[in-house]
């Protein structure tokens, strides 16, 4: 339990998720540095080697190093590794669902908001497991569909389906939007990321919370049915079991 994962905390979160579509820098800054201290619980990042799966520009780099680790960034997107300029030194453009990383080579895999952008999210979770050493760590959250914002910048229409949210937003603003359902927006559910962790044959789950809520609400995650509109944001913490 993270007592330091604090109501203060769930404030400024929020606070500068509102700010996500206009400064995407403080935003990203803001979580990155919150990431590192939630990861630092279950991993020793001094000297780790972290694979971070869909990791856009960069955002989380600084973060991680300033931590000790080494940081690998991986995104298929060339538009979303140059968001800042030059991509980030030592970023792989790839798939998540077929990681260009050999079994076991990385101390921790992480991944942040990328799942809903799968079309085979439990592939790509396999594949973190994959390339995460034994006694190594994998960390995936994401923001499930039937949450306030599963539909992104087409929320909260996409309560009235995906398709529905696309096409309001196309008539509304005379684009498409960023995150197109169907495309590189799809209908992931909280259960199946906790139901895929329990699965999972080469990892043990460690924890299940509410990424975004202080420490006494986290529990919602846990759930069924409560966590898909309640949690916001879910993650899951494995393992990789020894050999």
């Amino acid at each position: 339990m993270d007592r330091s994962a604090t109501l203060r905390r769930s404030v400024r979160l929020f606070r500068a998720f509102l700010r996500e579509q206009t400064d995407p820098d403080t935003f990203y800054g803001v979580l990155a540095e919150d990431s590192v201290r939630q990861l630092a619980r279950w991993a020793d990042l001094d000297g780790a080697t972290v694979l971070d799966v869909g990791g856009g520009p960069g955002y989380f780099a600084r973060e991680f190093r300033a931590a000790g680790a080494t940081y690998v960034g991986l995104e298929p997107d060339a538009g979303e590794m140059a968001a800042r300029g030059e991509p980030e030194p030592g970023t792989l453009r790839a798939s998540g669902e077929a990681l260009p990383v050999r079994s076991g080579a990385v101390d921790v895999c992480y991944s942040s908001n990328v799942l809903e952008h799968v079309a085979r999210p439990w592939v790509m979770a396999d594949e973190m497991v994959r390339v995460t050493r034994p006694g190594g760590t994998v960390l995936v959250s994401f923001t499930p569909w039937l949450s306030p914002w599963g539909g992104h910048e087409t929320a909260p229409w996409h309560y009235l389906g995906g398709g529905y949210a696309r096409r309001r937003f196309r008539r509304r603003t005379g684009r498409e939007p960023k995150n197109r359902f169907g495309e590189s927006l799809f209908a992931v559910s909280a259960g199946g990321l906790v139901r895929w962790a329990r699965r999972c044959p080469d990892a043990d789950l460690l924890a299940v919370f509410a990424r975004y809520h202080p420490w006494w609400a986290g529990w919602v995650a846990r759930v069924p049915g409560l966590r898909e509109i309640a949690s916001w944001n879910v993650v899951v913490v494995l393992r990789r079991r020894e050999r």
